[in-house]
């Protein structure tokens, strides 16, 4: 078993938290266990509770769109994970001890899956992941360091449903990612839009 599975299995008897109560299924996360780019979201919903996938609902399609633009899949260039792995009672936001208690988890599966750019979708992933209170508007956009990795802060799907106008701020975000991983990783990654 790998380690990274051992970590699954782990977290599916978790109990550090309220979160466990009411959960259906952990949201583990999921992608390429050896992918360069580690995509961290705030928790899942309804649909992820249900089957234990992240980001299989409306944001999860959009972000899926998003990576087909960029020319990379779940498969092979990115792992996708969240701040909390059990969905919070109606969609609400996780609170600062949800965070704190699971935190543990995200920062293991990062250090197991060992990739070279970290992207906060949203302000919740932002905040839990560095521990700082920052405002996704003023630093999406803009590269970071956390834990000697980049880490690319930008909005979430689910805040381009609601407002469509931040998709261009969003795309410019993904394709400094794109430029990153031509640099880091792959010189010939192809994407035809940049």
């Amino acid at each position: 078993m790998s380690r990274l599975l051992a970590l699954k299995s782990q977290t599916e008897s978790c109990v550090k938290c309220p979160l466990s109560n009411s959960r259906t299924k952990v949201v583990f996360g999921n992608g390429n266990e050896n992918a360069q780019i580690f995509l961290v979201g705030e928790g899942p919903g309804y649909d992820e509770d249900q089957t234990g996938i992240a980001f299989i609902g409306k944001s999860g399609q959009l972000l899926d769109k998003i990576l087909e633009a960029c020319n990379f899949t779940r498969e092979e260039h990115v792992f996708i994970g969240n701040i909390v792995k059990c969905r919070p009672p109606q969609n609400r936001t996780p609170s600062q001890e949800e965070m704190a208690a699971c935190l543990p988890y995200l920062e293991e599966q990062i250090q197991l899956v060992d990739p070279k750019i970290i992207i906060t979708l949203g302000a919740t992933a932002l905040k839990g992941l560095t521990g700082e209170n920052l405002k996704i508007t003023r630093e999406r956009g803009n590269w970071r360091f956390w834990n000697d990795r980049l880490l690319m802060p930008t909005y979430h799907p689910s805040a381009l449903l609601r407002t469509p106008s931040l998709k261009k701020e969003a795309w410019e975000d993904f394709k400094m990612v794109i430029r990153k991983y031509r640099e880091l990783v792959d010189p010939n990654h192809y994407c035809k839009y940049i």
